[in-house]
């Protein structure tokens, strides 16, 4: 059986970044440290960082008063910064520059009065994170269909943005449809949707075309993983997500000579290198790694992290058997 890992694939540069957040907190402060919401959309992560003292509150008055907390990589809402400075927090900002970069759209389309669409997916937290930079005056769409439902008063200004990690192909027919209703309709100046879940979904449509089956390697909370199923899908070839190799079903390999196993963005590398094991275990396989897309771009620390004397002890379980992992996927490529 030949393995096509795909390349780009897991971490990109915003959870990187949220992830190294953790660890030097975890150095500086120690547990328990607080996360207002999961701090990446993967169970493995989250399940880890938990097993070292981290508490993920869904709610900013679950923190004790004075208590450290991190904002997750997804973002947050202007009033669950408030409550944040209500209860005293010592708060480290992990939100990805990209996401925040969607936030500071909406507030300037809605300060200016435009009648805003937001597309995405109305329970992600993203989506409520920048749809609370203005309850109320932010139209959520989740689907072409959506557009022939909206009811305006005045449609001389409307504006839409985008949640970073939606399916690019599903996004362009809603922005077309928002188009067609809107013609004068306005758009962020650079698109929305990030550069990394864009080249993982391009990596995977060119590589499902010549593949068998694929394998994503994602939590289910992940928008990002999901739409890379759903791309492979598209391109007419059997797709699993799985959040581990211990849910792969043998039966799904059955007469599979070429297997493509990519992983979303918030997923370690450990986790494609166990999924690559495992299925050497039971097959004889070949490793190719074709590079779709080279990627480069990496993220500053907040400056409280970044200024900071102290540094971690040690980087963290999850970067050092993720730099392992790649490292052996290289040899065997």
């Amino acid at each position: 059986m030949k393995l096509l890992l795909a390349q780009p694939r897991g971490y990109c540069a915003g959870v990187e970044m949220a992830i190294e957040c953790l660890d030097r907190a975890l150095a500086l402060y120690g547990a328990p440290l607080y996360v207002y919401h999961q701090i990446v959309h993967n169970s493995f992560v989250v399940e880890r960082y938990v097993g070292q003292g981290v508490i993920f509150v869904d709610d900013v008055r679950d923190v004790p008063l004075c208590a450290t907390l991190i904002y997750s990589a997804h973002g947050v809402a202007p009033e669950v910064r408030s409550e944040a400075a209500l209860r005293e927090l010592n708060v480290i900002d992990a939100t990805c520059p990209l996401v925040m970069k969607v936030h500071a759209e909406a507030k300037h389309f809605t300060d200016k009065g435009y009648v805003t669409f937001f597309i995405g997916h109305r329970d992600h937290d993203e989506s409520m994170g920048i749809m609370g930079e203005a309850q109320g005056r932010i139209n959520l769409i989740e689907s072409a269909e959506d557009v022939a439902l909206i009811e305006i008063h005045d449609d001389s200004q409307t504006a839409y943005l985008t949640q970073t990690t939606l399916g690019v192909d599903d996004t362009q027919q809603i922005i077309e449809a928002l188009r067609h209703r809107f013609p004068n309709i306005e758009g962020p100046r650079r698109a929305d949707i990030c550069y990394a879940t864009q080249n993982r979904q391009e990596a995977v449509r060119v590589l499902a075309s010549i593949s068998d089956m694929a394998l994503v390697v994602g939590s289910r909370n992940s928008s990002n993983s999901l739409r890379l199923v759903e791309v492979a899908r598209a391109q007419g070839v059997p797709a699993y997500l799985i959040d581990g190799p211990e849910e792969i079903n043998l039966d799904w390999l059955e007469g599979v000579s070429t297997l493509l196993i990519t992983a979303g963005a918030s997923v370690p590398e450990e986790l494609v290198a166990s999924t690559v094991e495992w299925v050497s275990r039971h097959f004889e396989v070949s490793i190719e790694e074709p590079v779709i897309k080279e990627e480069s771009t990496r993220f500053q620390l907040p400056p409280e992290l970044r200024f900071s004397r102290a540094e971690p002890l040690e980087k963290s379980s999850l970067h050092q058997d993720s730099a392992r992992a790649g490292a052996a996927n290289g040899k065997n490529g």
